[in-house]
């Protein structure tokens, strides 16, 4: 079950990013008429980056919202953490909405999550 913080901070921008570019391949279905769309080798670097980045992030700040009892300051951490994430794929020379496409395309295409996740340090 999920509380309403955690979804307010995963709804922000990143649905599903993270869990989604760590998951193993789960019986994907891309429709034929899609060929892997080509990405240059920069922005799977940078993605595989801000992934790392934006795990960092929703780990620390799960961890403060857990702890708060103040619905005032679950929402200023919530904001917080959106603004790191925000931040987090700025970093990396990518835009909100470049990220979010090539996640998208991670979500549907095995070759492309296969790409990311080779790039992706090792989780400690």
């Amino acid at each position: 079950m999920m509380r309403p913080w955690a979804q307010i901070l995963t709804a922000a921008i990143f649905t599903a990013a993270v869990p989604a570019a760590n998951a193993q391949v789960q019986s994907p279905a891309p429709s034929p008429s899609q060929p892997s769309q080509s990405i240059p080798d920069q922005k799977l670097d940078a993605t595989a980056a801000a992934l790392n980045q934006i795990s960092d992030v929703k780990k620390s700040y799960t961890e403060q919202i857990e702890s708060t009892p103040s619905e005032n300051d679950k929402q200023r951490l919530v904001d917080e953490a959106n603004k790191a994430l925000v931040k987090a794929v700025t970093d990396q020379g990518l835009s909100v909405e470049e990220y979010t496409s090539i996640m998208v395309m991670a979500q549907s295409d095995p070759e492309v999550r296969q790409k990311i996740l080779q790039r992706m340090k090792p989780s400690k």
